[in-house]
């Protein structure tokens, strides 16, 4: 259904980013992009206009958005985007209101307001599915649907699971359809999303928004995995970092990490960096040990230990493991 518009790995890597900016401000709506890595960013898009609604499903690694003023004035559609997580944790905030929404997540946001997002993609590639429909089309004051933007709503139950269902067989169905079925199709999207838009409205007056604490937990987490190569990396001055108290810090994990504690990512990224290295045929003549420091192991006793215990073997012996079935590779 959907067609092929973009795939990173047919550019540079140094050229990525750019080209990614490029086919979203095309095919969406222009913003502005910042990555960890620009080296090893990938992301992919596809696309289908289905009469006045367009749907996009991508995937991308971890990044942040920003919608800002300059660029709405620069160019606005006008329309209301209903995005459907399929991987990865993504936070937005817009309007003061903030949600960090998962997979089986919807959202409602509006391209006329600033608005920006965190992605998280360490555990895989993220996913959505993006439905673009006109303002003109949806049949509800602006005044009422300000109510619910960047409000997370679950997706699996009632009318969101009939719409988030709708747009996961549209992201996904490769069977053949006539090009009359496109705007037919849109018509009962349309519908889809305005019943959708309505049920939440009415629901307790929509969803108030999660407060921005998911969101800053998201930020934190980036903050942690650009400078996990730091030794002094610690809870300690992450808290300082980010302007809050040690204590205030691991509230925030607390309640809204899933129960990891600031340690305990720090070391599970950590490990999961190292764990990469190890596999990394390009790495095998660097030592163990140069790998465990830079990823902030100071002492590869503590390293071998750590690693021994997530992964219930030694870093070498993982190492010559991975490797051993990958032809030529020095070890």
């Amino acid at each position: 259904m959907l067609l092929h518009v973009f795939d990173s790995q047919g550019h540079p890597a140094v050229d990525r980013v750019e080209a990614w900016r490029a086919v979203t401000a095309s095919a969406l709506i222009p913003n502005e992009f910042s990555v960890e890595r620009a080296s090893d960013f990938h992301a992919s898009l596809r696309a289908a206009e289905m009469g006045a609604v367009q749907v996009t499903a991508m995937t991308y690694a971890s990044m942040k958005t920003r919608r800002t003023p300059r660029l709405i004035r620069r160019s606005d559609p006008e329309m209301y985007a209903v995005g459907l997580i399929l991987q990865g944790r993504q936070g937005i905030l817009q309007e003061r209101c903030e949600a960090a929404c998962q997979a089986g997540d919807l959202v409602v946001y509006s391209t006329s307001h600033p608005f920006e997002t965190v992605v998280d993609a360490q555990c895989g590639p993220a996913a959505s599915v993006v439905a673009q429909i006109p303002r003109a089309q949806v049949p509800l004051s602006p005044d009422r649907l300000d109510r619910v933007l960047a409000s997370r709503i679950p997706g699996r139950q009632g009318v969101g699971r009939v719409l988030a269902s709708f747009l996961t067989t549209v992201a996904t169905d490769t069977g053949p359809y006539r090009p009359a079925d496109a705007g037919r199709l849109g018509h009962v999207l349309t519908d889809l999303i305005t019943a959708w838009l309505c049920h939440v409205i009415d629901t307790e007056g929509g969803p108030a928004g999660e407060t921005g604490h998911r969101v800053r937990v998201l930020e934190i987490q980036d903050f942690i995995r650009r400078h996990l190569g730091d030794a002094e990396l610690t809870p300690g001055s992450v808290a300082a970092a980010h302007h809050i108290s040690l204590r205030g810090l691991h509230r925030l994990f607390r309640h809204h990490a899933h129960g990891v504690t600031v340690a305990s990512y720090v070391k599970g990224q950590r490990l999961e960096r190292a764990r990469r290295d190890l596999a990394d045929p390009s790495l095998a003549a660097r030592p163990v040990h140069a790998i465990a420091a830079r990823w902030g192991f100071g002492r590869p006793a503590d390293f071998t230990r750590a690693f021994r215990a997530a992964y219930g073997t030694t870093p070498t012996e993982y190492r010559h493991t991975f490797l051993r079935a990958v032809p030529g590779t020095q070890r």
